[in-house]
């Protein structure tokens, strides 16, 4: 494994970026009612987690690292119940609920490595 210099190289950081990105997509199909509701929660919880991944990889120790990324994996765990009520609400037809879905699956289990924190000895930075 290479060295991680930044948290912009953690694999987990860059898929987080994606499903924000995905979630501002999706959200935007909602009824407009919701503008201030579950939107802004969705888009809000999303933002934290890749947020939360760059804040403690910058921090400097093992415990602030594992408090932040506990963080973020709580984050995904909101959005993924969030994205639930979304899709039975039907508040976007066209969203593709699937793909978000796999996407935090896969998030939550890279976060659930990082939480180890044996995993964490490997991440350096210069």
């Amino acid at each position: 494994m290479g060295d991680i210099n930044s948290y912009k190289d953690l694999i987990v950081w860059q898929k987080a970026i994606v499903l924000v990105k995905l979630v501002y997509k999706i959200t935007a199909q909602f009824p407009q009612s919701e503008i201030y509701g579950l939107s802004n929660q969705l888009r809000r919880a999303a933002v934290s987690i890749p947020s939360n991944i760059a804040e403690g990889f910058s921090r400097g120790s093992l415990k602030e690292r594992l408090q932040f990324f506990q963080i973020s994996f709580g984050s995904a765990s909101e959005v993924e119940t969030q994205l639930l009520i979304a899709k039975d609400l039907d508040f976007a037809r066209n969203g593709n609920y699937d793909e978000l879905e796999k996407l935090i699956i896969e998030i939550k289990k890279m976060l659930n490595k990082l939480l180890a924190p044996r995993k964490l000895l490997y991440i350096t930075r210069s």
